[in-house]
């Protein structure tokens, strides 16, 4: 007999239980990644990201689960809806509380449903489904959503007959390059001179780029990086950033094997620095913060020795982080990304469902892309 539980605290699941129903390798589904969020203050009341996430349990084995966070707005998704929300407001309806399957702050694709070996995982999937129904009735949300999930996890998302919403991202792919003059030759003539100029001009200011594994990483570097990291976030948007200092220094004390950073130096003295994960054949850029602004130097630790590391590592592709069409001009490439949605009924639901589809259609034809 099956059993739904709701879990408000990760850390009071066993952790190698969860572990067994992700993939081994996707870095930001494991219980390491989720709880140094919970546990570190990036995710919970103050932020607005509240866990809820859904376990289904045969007897006392964990069988499947969904990571789920019942969302007081809309920041830190980056597949945004404020369009959708402002026409809520428009029309005085309420749009929050929603309830959201997603890595907060972590736009990559990646399983939203995770179940054990030997199970049926649309049996299960259906059991999640009914689950959370009942749980937008009980709190009165006005929406579920699923943000970047991975393909097997669309499918059931597009058999239950949600909502489909597309994002762009850009991403590197390595055409078994050997060499970064490899991956350069296969450029354009404008773009090739951009980038081997770009990279002059961080040497010229006479700095040192160096690639660290998370297991050569000390508790004084991610110190410095969270200061780093908030200076950053303080000039671009005028807060300290989603993320907390507890929370990268939990990173680097559970998920060091995931973990890689391009860190720059000047005069041998730390002054930058680009976060990434990475799985089994992919590199993941995700954060990146400095103190001192230095030309192009941005350009380098997030875009150029992440290339540099997939050729030299045999990565299959580069995912460089949300938004960004200036990577374009550095050798990235478009491809769609997905959010499924189910809304209560609602007087909008029809516009929103045509809202779907011409946003749909003005991304493929804007990057003339197929789905």
């Amino acid at each position: 007999m099956t059993e739904i539980k709701l879990c408000d605290r990760l850390a009071t699941i066993d952790a190698v239980a969860w572990d067994n129903l992700f993939p081994a390798d996707m870095p930001f589904c494991r219980h390491a990644f989720l709880s140094a969020l919970e546990q570190g203050g990036s995710v919970g009341e103050k932020s607005g990201w509240l866990p809820q996430h859904l376990l289904l349990y045969r007897g006392d084995s964990l069988i499947a689960a969904m990571p789920m966070y019942l969302k007081l707005h809309s920041y830190g998704e980056y597949l945004f809806d404020w369009a959708i929300a402002e026409a809520y407001q428009h029309y005085q309806l309420s749009y929050y509380p929603k309830l959201i399957s997603a890595i907060p702050f972590t736009p990559a694709e990646g399983p939203r449903f995770g179940v054990a070996a030997g199970e049926n995982s649309g049996q299960l999937f259906t059991v999640l489904l009914q689950a959370i129904n009942q749980r937008l009735r009980q709190l009165s949300c006005s929406n579920f959503q699923c943000l970047y999930p991975d393909p097997a996890s669309q499918q059931l998302l597009r058999d239950s007959e949600m909502l489909e919403r597309f994002d762009v991202q850009f991403q590197w792919h390595n055409h078994n390059f050997q060499t970064f003059s490899d991956f350069l030759a296969a450029l354009p003539s404008r773009k090739r001179k951009q980038i081997g100029k770009e990279r002059r001009q961080v040497a010229e200011q006479d700095i040192i780029v160096k690639c660290h594994h998370g297991t050569e990483l000390t508790p004084a570097f991610w110190q410095s990086f969270s200061r780093f990291y908030q200076a950053t976030y303080q000039k671009r948007a005028g807060h300290n950033g989603y993320l907390t200092a507890e929370t990268f220094a939990l990173w680097g004390q559970h998920l060091a094997d995931s973990i890689v950073v391009f860190a720059a130096y000047a005069e041998h003295t730390l002054v930058a620095a680009s976060l990434c994960f990475r799985s089994n054949s992919v590199l993941y850029g995700r954060y990146w913060g400095c103190l001192t602004e230095f030309d192009k130097l941005h350009f380098e630790c997030c875009y150029y020795a992440g290339i540099d590391y997939c050729i030299a590592n045999k990565l299959s592709y580069f995912d460089a982080g949300a938004q960004g069409e200036h990577k374009l001009k550095r050798g990235f490439l478009p491809v769609v990304r997905r959010g499924f949605y189910q809304f209560s009924p609602s007087p909008l639901s029809n516009a929103i469902s045509d809202y779907c589809q011409r946003e749909q259609l003005a991304l493929l034809q804007h990057y003339q892309l197929t789905p």
